[in-house]
């Protein structure tokens, strides 16, 4: 019996090494060799409108069939609040008094507070940031429509096909090229740590960087579309973008050098933070640090001082936005006095959902969810570098390089605060609306603006 099996688990083995070997030759071949010398084949891309043409005609058919049927498919949708000019708070009161807005209280004010309290429920300009974004056609992903499977037979065998090679082709690829990606990274920044500073250590350590990022990007299956290179940041610098996904650092880390700013973890991240502040000055701070705004003023400075330092990536809004728009920046960054160089990153939601909804998912979850999409597409603008003009606060220098991030990418400006998704608004917002509303009974003449 024995020596029935025995040829029959060596022709196992064979098969099985032949398999990996092909894999590893593939993988090194197409994938590897190619991140590091910064070339593409245009595989990715070719695969990219193969998959427009694919959900242009799922799309149709899901149209079709939910005609045939008399079912209401799935759109977004519009609140039917129509946008109005802004006007003072006195004028709409004056509004509604139908007379002169006279100094002193009127049972009518209320129903402008409540006009204004509903369309503030309705059409919530905040909390829907913080929500994964909506398509108008079907992208063959369960978790953008939930409907898929009354409309059509055909488009349900289609979407099992499509689970079937995103979970038994691309995401066992995605996961070897990730652990390859960061096996590398570790091991490579560490061995660049041993040399002695100077031209040679820094240039390993761009190379290494560059590689592995770009490894790490294929995992993805990531598709990006840089626009506007000579405006790329330069040591001496800091490089600020709108913030949708902790892949935004692997983004533009691809195209170019940084330096890190965060918080110093431990674990696997751990271990990543310390291999690469080996060969490379990132900026870690202890936990304990993170709140001490002039510790950490000093240490940006004094990075930015050193010209033979890369420049600084810092992502201002402090929490993720479902890119659709760009909310508050922190001043901190622009209250240094250096130059500013900003970045727009727009994600196409219609081959994968970039947006971390962190409350939602785990970072490990989120991984998951990426690897699992078809692809991540995306596009980044290089803006012209920015200085802080005279008589301009970091305040006013924030807003201006956000509002050019915002016209750039297509994206909403909004002045809200990102810390409200887990907080609650703040008390000086309520207090200026009572101050504009103490001016009209008051019988201030000034217009007050509205917030």
């Amino acid at each position: 019996m024995e020596s029935y099996l025995f040829p029959f688990d060596s022709l196992i083995c064979m098969l099985l090494g032949i398999s990996f070997t092909v894999l590893f030759t593939l993988l090194l071949v197409f994938i590897i060799v190619p991140a590091i010398f910064g070339v593409s084949f245009g595989i990715r891309r070719l695969y990219m409108k193969s998959l427009i043409k694919l959900f242009e005609w799922a799309t149709l058919r899901m149209e079709r069939g939910a005609k045939e049927k008399n079912q209401h498919l799935y759109k977004p949708y519009s609140n039917g609040i129509i946008a109005k000019e802004p006007v003072s708070l006195e004028q709409e009161i004056q509004d509604m008094r139908r007379g002169g807005a006279e100094p002193e209280f009127d049972m009518s004010d209320i129903f402008y507070f409540c006009r204004r309290g509903v369309e503030s429920i309705v059409d919530d300009e905040v909390t829907k940031r913080f929500t994964a974004e909506e398509l108008e056609s079907w992208n063959l992903l369960t978790r953008s429509n939930y409907n898929f499977h009354h409309i059509s037979t055909r488009l349900t065998a289609l979407w099992g096909v499509g689970v079937l090679i995103r979970y038994g082709f691309l995401l066992p690829l995605r996961v070897t090229l990730a652990f390859t990606g960061v096996g590398l990274l570790v091991v490579l920044t560490s061995i660049v740590g041993l040399f002695p500073n100077g031209r040679m250590k820094n240039y390993l350590s761009d190379k290494v960087h560059l590689m592995c990022y770009r490894i790490c990007v294929r995992a993805l299956t990531a598709i990006i579309t840089y626009h506007d290179s000579e405006n790329k940041p330069k040591n001496g610098g800091i490089c600020v973008a709108n913030h949708t996904s902790p892949i935004d650092v692997i983004i533009l880390a691809s195209d170019g050098c940084y330096a890190m700013v965060g918080q110093v973890h431990g674990g696997l991240m751990g271990v990543i933070q310390r291999a690469m502040v080996k060969a490379c000055p990132h900026i870690w701070f202890e936990r304990s640090e993170v709140k001490d705004r002039h510790l950490v003023a000093k240490r940006l400075s004094d990075h930015i001082a050193d010209k033979s330092k890369l420049p600084i990536l810092i992502f201002p809004e402090g929490t993720c936005i479902n890119n659709t728009s760009v909310m508050m920046f922190k001043k901190g960054s622009f209250e240094i006095g250096c130059r500013v160089y900003p970045v727009a990153i727009k994600y196409d939601p219609r081959f994968g959902d970039a947006f971390w909804n962190s409350s939602k998912f785990g970072m490990v979850n989120y991984l998951l969810r990426m690897m699992s999409s078809w692809a991540i597409v995306c596009s980044v603008w290089y803006l012209p570098p920015m200085s802080r003009m005279e008589g301009e606060d970091a305040v006013q220098f924030a807003n201006r390089v956000k509002a050019a991030i915002a016209r750039k990418g297509g994206l909403a400006d909004l002045l809200w605060d990102g810390g409200l998704k887990r907080g609650k608004v703040k008390e000086v917002f309520k207090e200026e609306q009572q101050k504009l509303y103490s001016k009209v009974l008051v019988g201030s003449s000034e217009d007050c603006s509205r917030s």
